[in-house]
Formats: structure tokens, C-alpha cells, sequence
């Protein structure tokens, strides 16, 4: 075959298209729950959900889908990955649909979860079909491609889940998914060509149950303590047995053969670093986003499509920053512009430590910009880092891990964050609600939307405790922001400690390099010499 022939399919750049619709519903959806807080913890217009059944209703999601993503890989190169994709999609419409029409918290975090299992089944697919599909000097444009559909459903959810609940009911922003899903899967049925791996890897059944259990357990013993105080012993019951169950998950991984997460990969620092800077960043930034949501939506009084607004600096800094990170790297090296990015997001959480009830709003807009400039610069040099100690057959388990670890961080984060937030919060409003009813003080000591609840029917009264709710709530934001700068500033000297620094000038692999950007523009690379670099 003529090296210059293009092996991808011929409906490659159209399939990659449907792919990123798949991906895209994926992501929006989270970033829409974001600005949907305040109406679901409202009893009149949403579901009356407290701060812990919120943070259950982004984390049953968010668990299931790391938990599942290494496994539904696998079935899907066994299966079929069109098929697959097409069952996923399925199950996250109809769990959408179900989840729109939630007549409880109870049932929408069960939705979620769900949901959660769609999504397992649509992501690892998608990446694996775009490398079928693409010839190998096309593959990384594609990839880069793929990837930023994520910065553009950050930037578009928020957005769009606020101009929803401005015009319809709740449930739309869940319902905004079946369209999208009818029509990836049409374009799916006519486009996508049936792909399979012929030697697909084994299921690791025990490992995926050990690490639903223990996770679940952590994460409930976490956000009920946050809700009830950890003072109870069934509390830290569930937070002991999560612990014992992930380390058993990691005994049992180390040995099987056929591991859904190879521990051993860890032995290596740079892996490691890489991992932990992605981990500690997206546990630290996206608890922050949760907490924000409620202080921008009921302490500032800002409706879900303001709330949408003014998370959008965040979304445009990655826009901006992300797509030069990589030349960042190759200029300064991946430790400086990784320490660089979470020193500037360990500011940025700082900022809202000195926040107030009624601080400018362009200083709240500045902060989101500066963390998403930050989290802009961290990941492209994590993921390098973590290809460039893998061999190139391991380059899908190095990303599928920096998923799962991104996807667990960000529950833990909430989960954390979350219950700091709540345990603060009640111990700074208990004063100021001690006077009231009991199940009135139960609810204004439960969340500041408690509190906000209690007031509307205290007549003239309400106003104090609606003052004191607010000063309590921002008192926690300061901690809780707090908590996550400092998580921040770990992972950035961790970085400093074990990732790579500026790589060396190497002719050799500058000629390949050279090779490979011209054979990407369509030309020749063996016309490529030594003279080319100098």
C-alpha cells in the first residue's frame, strides 16, 4: 500500500461528528445540574432535596460512571462498540426521561445512577471507535478534537440549563437530553461502521463490585457525617468499612491478572504525580463549583441563567488556555506549566476564602477565570506525562485511568467539601435558630435553602434569619474554600517534586517530530533530513 494513502474510513470526520454529540450529552448534563441547586432544593417548585441528597444526585452519577468505565470498555470491543454505543445512549435517554419526571429525591438520585451506567457505556467507546475509524496521522487532531467537546459543553450547560429553568419546569434540563440522544443515535444507525476487538480483555467482575462497594460506603459515611455530625458511630462505620473495601480492591487488583486498574502502574513516580495533580485539582475545583452554585443562586439572590453567566469565564479561560498548553509544555517543560497551573488555581480558591455577601461580582467572575486558566494548563502536561511512561499499546488504559481518577476526585471533592460546607454551617447558624420550632430549626440548621425556607413563612422575622443564614453559609465557603486551596498547593508541589521538566533538544526526535507534523499537512515525511530542524 502507498505510505501517502489514507487508511481512515471515508465518512471518518461526519462519524467523528456523531461522537462528539455521544460525548457531549455526557458532559452538559452535569455542567446543567450545576445551575439547577437552588430550584431542586426549592419544596414548591422542585423536589425539596436537602445539600446531602444534592450532592447524592451528582454523585450516584458520578460513581457509577467511574466505576463502570474500564469494564464497559471491554464489553464494548467485545460486543460490538456501535452496538454498545447505541445501548448507552438508550439507557441515558430513558433514564433522562425518568429523571425529568422524579417525584422525589430519592428517585431522581436513582435516576441518576442510571444515568451514570449510559454514560460508562457511551464514553470509553467513542474514543475507541475514532481510532478505528482514522488513519494514525489523523488520530491525534481527532483526539484533540474529541476532547474539546468538553470544554464546549462546560461552556454551553450552564448557559443553557439557566435558560431552561428561567422558561420551563425543573425536569427540563433532563429532558433536553432525549432529543439530543434520538438524534445521536439516527446518526450512529446510518454513519458508524460496527467495529470489534478480536482479542478483547477479560471482565474484572470482583474488582468493579469492590470499588461500587467501597466507594459508596466512603462517600455515604462522608456526606452523612456532613448532614448529621461525626459524632455518630454508624458514620464513621460506613467511612471504615469504604476504606477496608477499596483496600481490598487494591489487594485484589494487584493480583488478578486481568486487573480493571492496573495498581502497578503507580510504582512509577512520574505516573503517579501525573495522576495526583489531576486528581487533586478536579477534588478541590469541583467541590468549589458546588458550593458556588448555592452561594451565587440564594446568598446573591442571581437566577439559574445569571448563575449560568457568570460561570462562563471559567469555561472561556479553557477555551483560551487549553489549546496552547501543549506548546507550553514543549517550551517550559510539563513541570513548570503544571505547578504554574495549580499554583494559579490554588489562588483562585484562595480568593474565595476573603468573599463576602456582598462582594463585586466582576471579583467572583475574575476567580472562576483564573481557576479555569489554571485547570487549562494542568492537564494537557499531566496526560503527557502519563503517555510518555506507558508503551504505546497501554496508551487507552493511561486515559481511561486519568478519567476514572478525574470522575472519582470530583465525587470525593464534592463529598468532602460538601459535608465541611454543611458541618460549618451548623455550627455557625445554631444561635440564630435556636429559638425556633424544633422542625423549623431542624430545616434552617439542615442548609442555607432550609433556612431560606423557613423564612418565607416567618413573616417579618424572616429577614434575620435569612442575614444569619447568609453569614453562616459564607463563613463555611471561606473554610471549605480554604480546605481546597491547600489540596491545591499539595498537588502543585507535587508536581514540582516528580514531573518532568524541559526535555532536552534531541535531534533525532526533533526530525521525527518534524516527520510527523508533515505527514499530518498531507506530505511526505521521508523528504524530511537533519536540515529540516536546524
Amino acid at each position: 500500500m502507498d505510505p501517502q494513502t489514507n487508511t481512515g474510513h471515508p465518512r471518518r470526520w461526519a462519524i467523528l461528528g456523531v461522537l462528539v454529540i455521544s460525548l457531549l450529552v455526557v458532559v452538559l448534563d452535569n455542567t446543567i445540574l450545576n445551575v439547577a441547586i437552588r430550584v431542586l432544593a426549592d419544596p414548591d417548585e422542585g423536589l425539596g432535596a436537602t445539600q446531602a441528597e444534592l450532592e447524592w444526585a451528582v454523585n450516584s452519577y458520578t460513581l457509577v460512571f467511574a466505576a463502570l468505565l474500564f469494564s464497559f470498555g471491554i464489553l464494548g470491543d467485545r460486543w460490538g462498540r456501535k452496538r454498545f454505543l447505541m445501548v448507552g445512549l438508550a439507557v441515558f435517554g430513558l433514564s433522562s426521561l425518568a429523571s425529568a419526571y422524579s417525584q422525589s429525591p430519592e428517585q431522581l438520585i436513582a435516576m441518576r445512577a442510571l444515568m451514570g451506567l449510559g454514560g460508562a457505556a457511551i464514553m470509553p467507546v467513542t474514543l475507541s471507535i475514532i481510532s478505528v475509524v482514522f488513519d494514525p496521522r489523523e488520530r491525534a487532531k481527532a483526539i484533540g478534537l474529541w476532547s474539546g467537546s468538553v470544554g464546549l459543553a462546560v461552556a454551553i450547560g450552564p448557559i443553557l440549563g439557566g435558560f431552561l429553568l428561567e422558561h420551563f419546569w425543573w425536569g427540563s434540563v433532563f429532558l433536553i437530553n432525549v432529543p439530543i440522544v434520538l438524534l445521536g443515535m439516527v446518526l450512529i444507525a446510518v454513519l458508524v461502521p460496527e467495529s470489534r476487538n478480536p482479542k478483547p480483555g477479560r471482565l474484572d467482575l470482583v474488582g468493579v463490585l469492590l470499588s461500587v462497594v467501597g466507594l459508596t460506603s466512603l462517600v455515604y459515611g462522608i456526606i452523612d457525617g456532613g448532614e448529621n455530625g461525626f459524632d455518630s458511630p454508624a458514620v464513621w462505620a460506613f467511612i471504615v468499612a469504604g476504606v477496608a473495601v477499596l483496600a481490598g480492591f487494591v489487594a485484589w487488583e494487584r493480583r488478578y491478572a486481568y486487573p480493571s486498574l492496573d495498581v502497578k502502574l503507580f510504582r512509577n513516580g512520574r505516573f503517579s504525580a501525573s495522576i495526583a495533580s489531576i486528581g487533586l485539582v478536579f477534588f478541590a475545583s469541583m467541590g468549589t463549583f458546588f458550593f458556588m452554585s448555592f452561594y451565587l443562586q440564594l446568598v446573591r439572590d442571581y437566577s439559574p441563567l445569571q448563575t449560568g453567566l457568570l460561570l462562563l469565564p471559567f469555561a472561556v479561560a479553557q477555551l483560551a488556555f487549553a489549546p496552547r498548553s501543549a506548546a507550553m509544555v514543549h517550551r517550559f517543560g510539563g513541570r513548570a506549566v503544571s505547578s504554574i497551573g495549580l499554583a494559579v488555581v490554588g489562588v483562585s480558591l484562595l480568593g474565595f476564602v476573603l468573599i463576602s455577601a456582598d462582594t463585586p461580582i466582576w471579583v467572583i467572575a475574575v476567580l472562576f477565570f483564573l481557576q479555569g486558566a489554571g485547570m487549562a494548563n494542568i492537564l494537557p502536561p499531566a496526560m503527557e506525562a502519563i503517555m510518555s511512561t506507558l508503551p504505546r499499546e497501554q496508551a487507552g488504559v493511561g486515559s481511561a485511568i486519568s478519567n476514572t481518577i478525574r470522575q472519582v476526585s470530583v465525587a470525593l471533592g464534592i463529598a468532602v467539601l460538601g459535608s465541611v460546607l454543611a458541618a460549618v454551617y451548623r455550627g455557625q447558624v445554631a444561635d440564630s435558630v435556636a429559638a425556633l420550632p424544633e422542625a423549623a430549626r431542624e430545616a434552617a440548621s439542615e442548609s442555607i435553602a432550609g433556612a431560606y425556607a423557613v423564612a418565607a413563612q416567618s413573616g417579618p422575622q424572616g429577614g434575620a434569619l435569612v442575614t444569619a443564614a447568609n453569614d453562616a453559609f459564607v463563613n463555611a465557603v471561606h473554610v471549605s474554600a480554604l480546605i481546597g486551596a491547600i489540596v491545591v498547593f499539595i498537588g502543585a508541589l507535587i508536581a514540582l517534586k516528580w514531573l518532568p521538566g524541559r526535555a532536552k533538544h534531541n535531534p533525532e526526535t526533533e526530525i521525527e517530530r518534524v516527520r510527523e507534523e508533515v505527514a499530518e499537512a498531507g506530505g511526505d515525511p521521508t523528504l524530511v533530513d537533519a536540515d529540516a530542524t536546524r
